[in-house]
């Protein structure tokens, strides 16, 4: 879950070391919800990586900025009353079409699509933004696991990540997980994220 443009798409794509879910420079490319499922290893349970539209683009007009927030509402509300209860399913925040994608990756799951834990995917050059903050305080109000991801760290300076973290643990109360899809910083403390949350279930 995100802000347009933030890289949740490439940050999947990072994740399970394949190119399947769609990028663009341009805001807004993901405008349907769409499930990845994954699997560690051939015949062991699987586990589904959910990508959702980002919030914030302005792009399309007032009506395209409700439609994605009724999605993101919608596939919260379908995954049951309580995030986190039975089964597996991890909120990625942009891309759910008919047909999933079976991938190969360092993780592993099970059935259901119930949502395990929640990625809060936020621009590290931009720490603290409204829209971000805000859709933290909703995910804690419905009870859901939540790891705050800083993306495209590699574009910042050491001294410039130092001041972004400081920012960010003063604005969420907590720091963030620095992550580069380009680089490939900090995907195996993420990976230690999912599986905790999923071994839970």
């Amino acid at each position: 879950m995100g802000r347009s443009n933030v890289g949740k798409s490439s940050l999947i794509n990072a994740l399970v070391r394949q190119d399947v879910a769609r990028t663009s420079a341009a805001p807004g490319k993901t405008r349907l919800v769409n499930l990845y499922r994954v699997e560690l290893k051939p015949g062991q349970r699987t586990f589904y990586l959910a990508d959702l539209p980002g919030y914030g683009h302005a792009g399309g007009g007032r009506d395209a900025a409700r439609e994605f927030d009724r999605l993101t509402r919608e596939y919260f509300r379908d995954q049951g009353s309580g995030i986190g209860d039975q089964g597996w399913g991890l909120g990625l925040g942009e891309r759910d079409q008919a047909s999933d994608r079976q991938l190969s990756g360092p993780g592993a799951g099970g059935r259901g699509r119930r949502i395990a834990g929640v990625i809060l995917a936020i621009d590290a050059r931009h720490p603290g933004l409204d829209r971000d903050r805000a859709a933290h305080r909703w995910l804690l109000a419905q009870a859901a696991p939540v790891v705050i991801v800083a993306t495209k760290v590699d574009k910042l300076s050491q001294a410039e990540r130092a001041r972004a973290r400081r920012h960010t643990e003063t604005s969420f109360g907590v720091a963030a997980l620095p992550v580069s899809a380009v680089t490939g910083e900090g995907l195996d403390q993420l990976w230690r994220h999912l599986l905790t949350w999923i071994r839970r279930k």
